[in-house]
């Protein structure tokens, strides 16, 4: 996706290093010296305004809240939906958790950087008055918290349990090379399903919180014992932290780190694992993942391994690394079928893709009116006919230079002045509505496109295109169906 422009672009947080969102080559330590794999779809960071969010949230409405803490979470974290159709999880922080709006921009910019495939990706903020919210991409698929503890049809598998603590591992070590290292509040809520069921570290972990801005604070069950003495966490915090993600893992249920230490120590290490785990792991993969979690637990942080020994211990454990992690966990990726036969047209109004649109469009012309009757071929020449061709003209000229609300008032115009409509005027207009944030005026355009030529996909296609800008997901793709089938009709016919 494209930039967009943002005042918060100049900005990046103390010790950040000022690295630019599209630098995607970089060293990844959780796999050895290859490369960083960006996910292209990942649109740039941006600010948002408080009206976007507002509306991208039913005014920040109850039902739309996600966040397992409750409605009564000093930070709620609610589910969005923008204006092109993109899911969102919005954080609001409370008002008093960041008076300096530049601070929290500033903040906010620097861990939009950190982008990795391992991470819910942070795609912008907002801070308007005493707003401050983070937007970033949502995950469908529930929080490990709910998969390990609050499981409904089946508990975790083992192969998905190795599967996390390897992932969240890569995704802490992308965000200690970048110079990222503390991270707050590591713990089971943090870690997110993506809608291919792949584990995914939030990073809204990444954020300072505290009025400050300097500090972190903890609401772990189970803090680092620097923590409780100084009050401030370290790099080596987090590996703390990590283990008790790995306690989580093994035992499917909150158990303190003294605890299990003593356990260890006693060799009564089977104590530790989910009984309905028994028969889907060898034990020495387990003693092994124990004796990990053992070493980050460690009391004195100087004792706790760094994560290049994590990746390097943790990677072996993988045993199905083939098998898609939908199927590990038993989820139906909910995605609507697209019709194969998508032409070019039906594709780019499918992914929404406004600029691919615009110059299929363009380059279609007027060629699918080639041999209508029309007024522009019938008429004798008048004066008449003379102000229609220059409207038309300065019409096709707004359109191809991306002045839509120009090519608005020339079409509207040609539409009044001509005898016989042209669908490819009103399928212009429609487009041009689109862009200008009027899409029930562009839904119009492009029925009456159709009533011009009944069995003409591109109708279909911008009816989609404006159905899917209005939210109406379930119209938008009997479009794109009733599309395809009508070049699928054109295409037999042309073949007979």
């Amino acid at each position: 996706m494209g930039c967009f422009f943002s005042k918060t672009t100049h900005l990046h947080s103390h010790g950040d290093p000022p690295t630019s969102l599209h630098d995607s080559k970089k060293p990844d330590p959780g796999n050895g010296d290859g490369v960083v794999e960006q996910d292209s779809e990942v649109p740039a960071f941006k600010e948002y305004s408080l009206d976007e969010l507002r509306r991208a949230t039913n005014e920040f409405s109850r039902s739309n809240i996600v966040s397992e803490s409750g409605e009564k979470a000093p930070n709620v974290v609610y589910k969005g939906k923008l204006k092109n159709n993109q899911l969102v999880a919005v954080k609001r922080f409370s008002k008093l958790s960041w008076p300096d709006a530049q601070q929290f921009m500033a903040e906010a910019a620097g861990v939009g950087k950190v982008r990795h495939k391992r991470m819910v990706n942070l795609i912008g903020c907002c801070a308007e008055g005493d707003e401050r919210l983070l937007v970033a991409e949502y995950m469908p698929n529930d929080t490990l918290s709910k998969h390990l503890f609050h499981w409904d049809k089946q508990p975790l598998p083992w192969e998905m349990r190795v599967r996390v603590g390897y992932h969240v591992a890569e995704a802490l070590s992308h965000c200690s090379m970048l110079n990222r290292k503390l991270y707050h509040d590591l713990n089971a809520y943090r870690i997110l399903f993506d809608e291919d069921g792949d584990p995914r570290l939030s990073s809204f972990g990444l954020m300072k919180n505290s009025r400050d801005g300097k500090s972190y604070s903890t609401n772990l069950a189970y803090t680092p014992p620097e923590f409780m003495r100084t009050g401030r966490i370290i790099p080596e915090s987090v590996i703390f932290s990590y283990g008790t993600v790995l306690l989580d893992l093994l035992s499917g249920k909150h158990i303190p780190p003294s605890h299990a230490l003593d356990l260890i120590r006693g060799k009564n290490v089977l104590l530790l694992l989910d009984s309905s785990l028994e028969g889907q792991y060898a034990n020495d993969d387990a003693t092994k993942l124990i004796e990990v979690a053992s070493k980050c637990l460690q009391f004195e942080a100087r004792d706790r391994p760094n994560f290049k020994f994590l990746l390097s211990e943790v990677a072996p454990l993988q045993k199905q690394k083939e098998v898609a992690s939908q199927v590990l966990m038993g989820l139906t990726k909910n995605t609507n079928v697209l019709p194969t036969m998508l032409s070019p047209l039906g594709k780019a109004c499918a992914r929404m893709d406004l600029t691919a649109v615009h110059d299929i469009l363009l380059k279609t012309g007027y060629k699918d009116e080639e041999g209508a009757e029309n007024e522009l071929s019938f008429q004798e020449w008048t004066q008449q006919v003379q102000d229609i061709l220059n409207t038309k003209k300065f019409g096709d000229i707004a359109f191809r230079d991306k002045d839509f609300k120009n090519a608005i008032e020339y079409y509207s115009k040609l539409v009044v002045m001509m005898s016989v409509p042209s669908a490819t005027v009103f399928a212009r207009r429609a487009f041009s509505y689109l862009m200008n944030d009027q899409a029930e005026l562009a839904l119009r355009d492009a029925m009456q496109g159709q009533v011009c030529i009944p069995d003409w996909p591109t109708a279909f296609y911008l009816q989609a295109l404006a159905l899917s800008k209005l939210g109406m997901d379930t119209d938008a793709q009997d479009m794109l169906n009733d599309g395809a089938a009508s070049e699928a009709k054109k295409s037999n016919s042309w073949r007979g």
